[in-house]
């Protein structure tokens, strides 16, 4: 692990044949969770891809035998550049091994092949080291969530993580707003306009001091009375619950499913409105 944490350069990672398939894998892996790496074929190194190796590079050579020609062909060649070399062998007495400066053990009794022969529990071991050295590595750099949805922006994690509310929410003339004097049926149309079954409340400051909802609507209706000159600010619901816009959506997300609602608004350090969200919004993001 410690060859890898000093690295200047790049992981190198080689294998053959089954080997080359781990190997494959574990450097895809060493490269999404902090540490540069990737693949060369053994056979392609020794006609001109050596060329990417350089001294300060790790080379992680994965071969069951240890004794796979096309890599012991090009060990020296690495060992003259000055990479550093770890092996991942079955076989500690193998000439791979003994040129390394670290060697791995990942001697099985038996393939889990009845015959003995295809490469299978091998194969589970190998993984299973390099797998485990690229979490010890990751452990060891403080490599956390954030630094992995970076990493993987295209994917669910990613989205989660690194987009905050002021990405996905609804500002201008989008958001739907009135003051607390607005008779209620005014308060409905400008819910009708902006389509998010809600409206914010604004003071004179433009700070959100309540919401009105659809959901309110029919609980009113419930009640006989003329309501449509009565201020919004008498059936408003004080207190909103709101979000920064510097916030996570997920933590929007946290908000909404906590209160079981699904419309927020959004305010600034002082309490102004300055956007809405709609759980749609969060939905057409992908954040959930």
């Amino acid at each position: 692990m410690q060859l890898i944490l000093q690295c200047a350069g790049r992981v190198v990672v080689s294998g053959i044949g089954k080997s080359g398939h781990i190997g494959r894998k574990v450097a895809a892996t060493l490269a999404s969770t902090g540490t540069p790496a990737f693949f060369v074929h053994p056979a392609e190194a020794s006609h001109g891809d050596l060329g990417m190796v350089t001294r300060d590079d790790v080379l992680i050579a994965f071969s069951n035998s240890g004794e796979t020609g096309e890599l012991l062909s090009i060990i020296p060649i690495v060992k003259r550049i000055g990479a550093r070399l770890i092996s991942v062998t079955g076989n500690p007495q193998s000439n791979l091994a003994k040129l390394a400066d670290v060697h791995l053990d990942a001697a099985v009794e038996k393939e889990a092949c009845p015959l003995n022969l295809a490469p299978t529990a091998s194969t589970t071991a190998a993984l299973a080291l390099g797998d485990a050295l690229a979490v010890a590595v990751l452990d060891a750099r403080g490599f956390g969530e954030e630094d992995f949805a970076r990493s993987h922006p295209g994917g669910a994690l990613g989205r989660k993580l690194l987009t905050h509310v002021r990405d996905v929410m609804r500002t201008g003339n989008a958001v739907p707003e009135v003051r607390e004097s607005t008779p209620l049926a005014q308060a409905l149309m400008e819910i009708t306009r902006k389509g998010m079954a809600m409206t914010a409340v604004v003071d004179t400051d433009g700070r959100a001091i309540g919401v009105f909802t659809d959901g309110d609507l029919r609980r009113l209706l419930e009640t006989p009375r003329d309501w449509k000159t009565v201020p919004i600010g008498e059936v408003m619901h004080r207190n909103p619950h709101v979000v920064n816009q510097d916030q996570l959506a997920v933590e929007a997300v946290q908000v909404m499913e906590a209160n079981r609602i699904n419309q927020l608004l959004v305010v600034d350090d002082e309490g102004r409105l300055t956007g809405a969200l709609h759980i749609h919004d969060l939905t057409r993001a992908k954040v959930i």
